[in-house]
């Protein structure tokens, strides 16, 4: 049975082709101002990487912001729903999942089946995602690759007051024309990310195996501030940006 994910997100759009569990091919691309479009792109990139068409698709469902925009599909998922999905797939035993995504983050709590318990979000604004270390990182000169690289140089974190973008860019300003190192800047920027995520956690309790997903899972830096602030280890599984996907697409082949 080959089944399709599609995570129809603010900032990116990913698509993951699933058959058996297994993922058979995944792609990923900006989602722009036609997220229908994006999707269809991205669904044809995928099958053409597996050697598939279209009419080999047994089902597809949507997640994400743009997911009642996407045709053909056979249904329409939450995101908490798919990542929990996906997460506890990947990473049996998961008790809790961190989705940081390009502008919301969520903390979800599991149960031992790995259905979902409840779930707490941030969706207000940029603060604590995936664009506020964008405009971070631009403001510092480096690359979101390179954040680790500066958390492990850090002698110390700067504090940094906000995770609100405008507020905090200043912030970052003031510290560098201070002498503050950029390496302790951006552990700085890490460690508040990890608090905020920390104090959404606290609403609905935070229970190990922790599972970090989205955009930001690939982040280095802020999955280290993560472990220290929570006092645990936190796993970034395979396909970590792709979960909320990969969960659609198991979702479809149970539809």
């Amino acid at each position: 049975m080959i089944t399709v994910g599609i995570d129809s997100g603010s900032t990116a759009t990913k698509v993951a082709v699933v058959s058996g569990g297994k993922v058979l091919a995944a792609v990923k691309a900006g989602t722009g101002t036609d997220p229908a479009l994006t999707a269809s792109l991205c669904l044809d990139e995928a099958l053409k990487r597996c050697g598939l068409s279209r009419k080999d698709v047994d089902s597809i469902v949507t997640t994400g912001y743009g997911r009642d925009l996407i045709p053909d599909r056979k249904k329409s998922v939450t995101e908490i729903t798919c990542h929990a999905r996906g997460a506890f797939q990947t990473v049996p035993g998961a008790r809790t999942v961190v989705d940081i995504g390009g502008q919301d983050s969520k903390v979800i709590r599991l149960d031992a089946t790995g259905l979902v318990l409840d779930f707490a979000m941030n969706d207000k604004c940029a603060a604590g995602t995936g664009r506020f270390l964008e405009v971070m990182a631009g403001r510092l000169g480096l690359d979101l690759g390179d954040f680790e690289r500066e958390w492990k140089a850090a002698r110390e974190a700067s504090k940094i007051s906000n995770t609100c973008t405008v507020f905090a860019e200043s912030e970052v300003v003031s510290l560098i024309s201070q002498g503050a190192s950029r390496s302790s800047v951006v552990r700085g920027l890490c460690d508040a990310i990890a608090s905020r995520i920390a104090s959404l956690g606290r609403r609905i309790g935070i229970e190990p195996p922790v599972v970090l997903t989205g955009g930001v899972s690939l982040n280095g830096g802020v999955r280290r501030s993560l472990e220290r602030i929570l006092g645990t280890e936190v796993v970034v599984p395979p396909m970590s940006v792709f979960m909320g996907a990969y969960g659609a697409a198991l979702i479809a082949a149970n539809s």
